[in-house]
Order: structure tokens, then C-alpha cells, then sequence
């Protein structure tokens, strides 16, 4: 059993694998006070609930762009596990060449995305991670990794427009029933989530322009959702950044 682990800026994401199998998955929230003794428990009680024990784990990788929180998974992971975890980064020996000035700058999940998306789907690939920031990730046709665009993701931009402007108020982030809104809330909700759908569509169009005709496959959170009103998405994978992970740390250990 192999159990991933994609530390984010808002949730952590935990998956066991079986092989190649994805056997569970869960979502915690990116909490910088927890201890290596309570992220255990946690692991435990859910593992043990979908009938896994914690003592079949024998290999552990992080993806993470949180650093406060990397010694305390890695603490975890050597008390309770006896494991010396894999945390991902630019500088491991991946086979692919990042087209980065600094490498190093690249966040581990993306990555993990970029792996993943072209193990699957090969290149050119376009993968749209909505998360905290939402994140464009083009790989070549030979897997190189090109670059990115980075941008603020949809709760980010809803949250700075309720702080910095005293009347506008915290908002549900759905789609309103029409473009044009008839009061704040669903005036809100029109611009978060149409100019969401609008910059995703003009951003890989920009993208396409440069490098020609792309697969373009999405995850994170919101991707899902989203679908229902674009057409651009080829593909919806929900555990990108899990599976990038594995990918990486079988990579690795067979080198």
C-alpha cells in the first residue's frame, strides 16, 4: 500500500493505494497547528473505516506547497510508519525537462498534475487545477514541462472581494440563473463564475494559439461543477495530483 498525500494551501488530500489502484480518498483542511500524533489518528480512523489498516502502508509520498506543514507529515511518517516519506520536487530525478528559469519554483503539484496528465493522455496537454489559485500546466508532445499561468482561485476571489469592499457580502459560489443579476449576491456570483468560465475559455485559447491544438483535462475541487457550463475540458480527473504522486514514487524507487 502506497499512501499519497497533496498538502494544499486550503485542504490536504490523502490517498491509499493498492497497486495501481486508488482504494480511498479523503479531504482535510490544510491545518498548520495539528501534530504529527493527531494527522496519525486521523489517517487511522479513516483508513480503518473503509476496511484499511494502517500497518499495510509501507511507502509514502508528499506533494506539498504548504512548507510549514512538510516536517510534520514527515514526523508522522517516520513515528508511526517507520518511513523515510518522498517529498516531491523539481529537484528529484523525473525525466522530463522543466522549461522553468527556476525549476525549483514549480510547485510539487503541479508536477504531479503534469506526470499524471501526460502518463494518461500524453502531449500536448493542458491540465486546469482549480484550487486555492487556479493553475494552467502545459506539457509538450515529448513531456516536457512548458510553463504555466497562475491566477486567483474562485473562493480566493470571492473571499478578497467580501474583505476589501465593506458592502459586499460572503457569497454561496453557484451559478446564477442569469448573466445579469438583479442584487449584490447573484451580481457576485455572475462575475465570479461566468468570468471564471469566460477567462478559462479565453486563457486556452491564448494557450492554443501559441502551441497548437491541446488535450486540456482538469481537477481540483471545482472542476466538476464547472463542466456543466463549458465544453473546453477533454477530461475530468478528480485525483490528478494523488495519481502524479504515485507515478513519482514508483519512478523513483525503481531507479
Amino acid at each position: 500500500m502506497l499512501l499519497a498525500i497533496d498538502i494544499g494551501n486550503t485542504h490536504t488530500v490523502l490517498g491509499i493505494f493498492e497497486n495501481e489502484l486508488l482504494r480511498a480518498h479523503w479531504r482535510l483542511s490544510s491545518q498548520v497547528m495539528r501534530t504529527e500524533d493527531e494527522i496519525f489518528l486521523n489517517i487511522k480512523l479513516l483508513a480503518e473505516h473503509n476496511g484499511i489498516s494502517t500497518n499495510t502502508i509501507h511507502t509514502i509520498g508528499i506533494s506539498s506547497v504548504v512548507p510549514n506543514l512538510n516536517v510534520v507529515y514527515e514526523m508522522m511518517a517516520k513515528k508511526y510508519f517507520h518511513n523515510e516519506p518522498l517529498l516531491i520536487s523539481a529537484s528529484l530525478p523525473l525525466n522530463i525537462h522543466i522549461h522553468y528559469d527556476d525549476p525549483l519554483a514549480v510547485g510539487a503539484d503541479r508536477i504531479c498534475n503534469a506526470v499524471a496528465a501526460f502518463k494518461k493522455y500524453g502531449g500536448p496537454v493542458v491540465v486546469v487545477d482549480f484550487g486555492t489559485a487556479i493553475t494552467y500546466d502545459i506539457i509538450a508532445s515529448n513531456g516536457d514541462y512548458l510553463g504555466g499561468v497562475i491566477t486567483a482561485g474562485i473562493e480566493t476571489a470571492s473571499a478578497e472581494l467580501h474583505r476589501r469592499a465593506a458592502k459586499l457580502p460572503k457569497i454561496d459560489l453557484h451559478f446564477p440563473p442569469s448573466v445579469i443579476g438583479k442584487n449584490t449576491i447573484t451580481s457576485m456570483q455572475a462575475g465570479i463564475m461566468y468570468g471564471t468560465i469566460d477567462s478559462l475559455e479565453g486563457m486556452i485559447q491564448r494557450i492554443q494559439k501559441e502551441i497548437g491544438r491541446t488535450k486540456v483535462i482538469a481537477t481540483g475541487g471545482y472542476a466538476v461543477y464547472l463542466e456543466q457550463h463549458t465544453s473546453v475540458f477533454d477530461a475530468i480527473e478528480p485525483s490528478l495530483v494523488l495519481e502524479g504522486i504515485r507515478l513519482i514514487v514508483t519512478m523513483i524507487s525503481t531507479q
